[in-house]
């Protein structure tokens, strides 16, 4: 490998994205750059060090030996980067976490967010979980996330702080030729006898299917078992596509192939969002994010609830504590 000139930051953050997420249009997410621009990036290191840092297929995108020879590396001298910045006044990139690329109340946070603070760099990941979020947020990997606060254990929530978001009704994604899918709406009552999905065996969603637990109680609604982790859309729908088991989603579910996406009625079951970040946190990035909650909160009316809700008393705390 020869002896590079000096490098840019921008070009290692680039690489050091997507050797996290092992698949460009995901990271280029996560940096707020089109795709393209992005794979420029990672062409100009390449070039500049000599060597190829990943193997890309249609399927998949892995690192090279020297891309893995590389990986620790980057992340010193960007740690050192945000540490110079800090040290003299300039905030870090804020890391948040938006749960998955296709749900749209993080995400419209997160973009607002980026307009009311054009100076701050706020980048996304996109890991399915609250509970799994975390984690990370205590051990300083990550700034920010969304989801059910009142679902992690007491000891996690002991080192968190949040802000109520919205009252997301919640509905099902149903195979297109589901009997019930004809419905524009879908009674809870309707799915007795049913066994959907809710993320049961995945350890970073354990707050989501304890939420689906205590709607189906006394419902005749049965918990599906787990299924294999799912990455990405298409590995959910090949999942679905086998299993033709219900999936207890949100109304904000991104559309999939040879499925439809129906509200739950009879009553309006809601999964509550916060944002959540770690006490003690102080970041420019982080008050554009509540900034941003709050003003779509209050114009969407995100945190009004529709006329004979179903929320568990936990949950209904947690959300009026901040309200």
């Amino acid at each position: 490998m020869p002896t590079p000139a000096a490098i840019e930051p921008r070009l290692l953050r680039a690489f050091l994205t997507v050797a996290e997420e092992l698949h460009f249009t995901r990271a280029a997410a996560r940096l707020y750059v089109a795709q393209q621009a992005l794979s420029r990036d990672v062409r100009r290191l390449e070039r500049e060090l000599g060597a190829e840092l990943f193997v890309r297929t249609t399927r998949q995108v892995t690192l090279t030996a020297d891309g893995e020879r590389l990986l620790p590396h980057a992340r010193r001298v960007l740690a050192a980067q945000d540490g110079l910045l800090a040290a003299f006044g300039q905030a870090r990139p804020l890391l948040v976490d938006l749960n998955s690329a296709g749900l749209g109340t993080g995400r419209r946070v997160l973009h607002r967010a980026r307009e009311l603070a054009p100076d701050c760099e706020l980048m996304a990941r996109y890991e399915s979980g609250l509970t799994g979020a975390a984690a990370d947020l205590l051990a300083g990997r990550l700034d920010a996330s969304f989801g059910r606060f009142a679902g992690l254990d007491p000891a996690l929530r002991s080192g968190l702080e949040q802000q109520p978001v919205r009252y997301e009704p919640m509905a099902v994604v149903l195979p297109e030729d589901h009997p019930l899918a004809a419905r524009p709406a879908v009674p809870l009552a309707a799915l007795a006898g049913e066994t959907v999905y809710a993320g049961a065996g995945n350890p970073r969603t354990r707050e989501w299917t304890d939420l689906a637990l205590r709607l189906f109680e006394g419902r005749g609604i049965r918990l599906a078992p787990p299924l294999p982790l799912a990455v990405g859309d298409e590995e959910f729908e090949r999942i679905m596509a086998k299993t033709r088991n219900p999936v207890l989603a949100v109304v904000d579910f991104p559309a999939l192939t040879r499925t439809v996406l129906r509200p739950l009625v009879d009553p309006v079951p809601l999964s509550p969002v916060s944002l959540v970040w770690r006490k003690g946190l102080t970041h420019p990035g982080l008050d554009a994010l509540r900034a941003a909650a709050a003003e779509l909160a209050t114009a969407e009316g995100w945190l009004r609830r529709p006329v004979g809700p179903w929320i568990p008393a936990a949950d209904d705390e947690v959300m009026s504590a901040h309200g």
